[in-house]
């Protein structure tokens, strides 16, 4: 038996054969070419595939984890725009006259270096961030777009050098025990994705992986950081004990999860989920989910030359309605703009597509986009008696809800002549994302039947943070007093009109924000599907009027840091 001493990074106790991940190495040789510009070229052609890679990955972690988790992808492609990079990967071309990847090569790790020579651990982490860009680079260049062995063939401990998170999110579910890897910290997004997977993880074990049979047994312990390879008898009997008492802790939450999520005083709450895709759905209702508080629409538009047809779309929501037997489902209109490829949309690449031309935005010069879809839902949930709510993403002004509306109405009429069966149950609501929706809520909602907040793009707003900009990520926290206060003017002004209230972004699956978002009124949680069970424990362990007092005390504070320390100290 041989243990190593690492970091916890992910709680749990994992048992089973150990797997080693090796990436493929690519060999880079440098070499003198005399087209300059044609190898240019092959870097910006690699540079595009990079992206649409990017986008893929971006779509798929946000349907299985979420979409804090999805913002690494969208930083990743960021490192593809980012000037000093391609100054750099110029000067290499044109200047040294060097070959496509090793201009690459040397211009990432210089990039990376930097990142490690910074005295914070936060940014250190990020160097791996840079090497997964690069790597990923190199492979499209060298014509090698497959990692080999991308996941076991049967579930296992999943040991490794290093993680990307390309690697992380690649892995099948199912096929993962436990992560853990040699180098890393905390703070890594190996930490933060097995986190959000719910799978036990260790980072810094200083093992020894050649010396490491496949499918040796080994213990992963989550809580403490240590790693057992052989274990003994007595050894085994113990890890078994406490992964039963892990899982029989997680099993509780599970098999609760399908309850109401009822307060101690009897305030209930709707815990709903948040998807991207058909898969996801059964997901979220295995997990508890009363219905979906965010159906992301956009796997439909992307990686494709030509708009869904009708029929398409129809198809999809058809499954989604009838999956989900008659439980709300709100679907989120088009949310795409200049980051995401879309040809046949003449999205062209802007300095700052968060603030660009994108979502409602589009309704003026591309109303048929939002009218073939509000035509496709509405048939779809004709057809099947679905609950459905429309919502409407990135609304700033008045005219554009009432535009929306008014468009809506007049499919709904159109279908009506027809003869064409039409939802009984329709609600037609927006997304408080900017603070210019939050500040005038009380005007919105004499237009809509309800809001859903997001918070991950509201704080992003309300802050001038870009949370896909690792240097300043960490600013960007919905606990900040500002974000809170818009949180709590948006709810107050729905209730004063009878309207409901969700919010949608991570902060509905973050325990430690549950005693806030109950007292402040909020009528639904909307999350990843793998939160639910652990979210709506949480709730069921705290009374109405002491989140109230919380929530009321919370409003008050100056920093975000004072709000976490104070939520900290008032855990039940």
């Amino acid at each position: 038996m041989q243990r190593w001493q690492g970091l916890p990074a992910s709680d749990g106790i994992a048992i089973g054969p150990a797997w080693i991940f090796r990436p493929r190495q690519i060999q880079v040789q440098r070499r003198h070419v005399q087209d300059a510009d044609a190898e240019w070229h092959r870097l910006e052609t690699a540079v595009a595939q990079a992206l649409a890679q990017l986008d893929v990955l971006a779509v798929q972690a946000r349907a299985a984890v979420g979409e804090e988790q999805a913002a690494i992808f969208e930083a990743h492609a960021l490192f593809l725009s980012d000037e000093e990079l391609l100054a750099m990967l110029r000067q290499a071309i044109f200047s040294e006259h060097v070959n496509a990847e090793a201009a690459v090569e040397q211009s990432f790790e210089h990039y990376a270096a930097l990142l490690l020579s910074l005295d914070n651990e936060y940014f250190q982490a990020r160097a791996q961030d840079v090497r997964d860009v690069k790597r990923r680079l190199l492979r499209i260049l060298s014509g090698c777009e497959s990692e080999g062995a991308v996941s076991p063939s049967h579930p296992a401990v999943i040991l490794a050098e290093d993680l990307t998170p390309s690697d992380t999110v690649q892995f099948e579910r199912n096929k993962i025990l436990g992560l853990c890897t040699v180098r890393g910290g905390p703070t890594s997004h190996t930490a933060i994705l097995a986190r959000a997977l719910g799978v036990p993880a260790i980072v810094s074990a200083p093992l020894a992986l050649d010396a490491i049979p496949t499918n040796a047994t080994v213990i992963l312990d989550g809580d403490t950081g240590e790693v057992t390879l052989n274990p003994t008898e007595e050894a085994m009997a113990q890890a078994r004990r406490r992964q039963r008492q892990w899982l029989a802790r997680r099993t509780k939450a599970i098999s609760t999860a399908h309850e109401q999520a009822v307060t101690m005083d009897g305030h209930s709450v709707e815990v709903v989920a948040n998807v991207g895709r058909i898969e996801d759905v059964q997901q979220a209702l295995d997990m508890g989910a009363e219905g979906v508080g965010l159906f992301r629409t956009e796997f439909l538009y992307l990686d494709r030359s030509a708009m869904p047809t009708e029929e398409e779309q129809i198809q999809v929501y058809r499954q989604v309605f009838e999956l989900l037997d008659g439980r709300p489902v709100v679907v989120r209109t088009l949310d795409i703009g200049g980051d995401k490829p879309a040809p046949y949309l003449d999205l062209a690449p802007e300095p700052n597509p968060f603030l660009g031309w994108r979502a409602i935005r589009m309704m003026d010069q591309r109303p048929d986009v939002l009218q073939a879809q509000l035509r496709a839902l509405l048939i779809a949930a004709g057809r099947t008696d679905a609950d459905l709510r429309i919502m409407l993403p990135l609304v700033s002004r008045l005219d554009e809800v009432r535009g929306a509306r008014a468009l809506l109405e007049d499919v709904r009429e159109s279908l009506v002549k027809t003869g064409t069966p039409i939802p009984l149950r329709l609600q037609f609501g927006m997304m408080v994302e900017t603070p210019a929706a939050a500040l005038l809520a009380h005007h919105f909602a004499d237009e809509v039947d309800f809001f859903s907040i997001g918070t991950n793009d509201l704080t992003q707003y309300t802050l001038a943070v870009d949370r896909t900009n690792e240097r300043v990520a960490h600013l960007a926290s919905p606990y900040h007093p500002a974000v809170l206060r818009l949180i709590a003017m948006t709810i107050a002004a729905a209730h004063e009109r009878g309207k409901w209230v969700g919010l949608c972004g991570e902060f509905a699956s973050d325990v430690l924000a549950v005693p806030i978002l109950l007292g402040l009124g909020l009528d639904e949680f909307s999350m990843a599907p793998a939160a639910i069970p652990r979210v709506k424990e949480a709730i069921r362990h705290w009374h109405l009027p002491r989140c109230q007092e919380i929530a009321r005390n919370v409003l008050e504070f100056p920093t975000a840091e004072a709000v976490e320390d104070y939520l900290m100290e008032n855990m039940q």
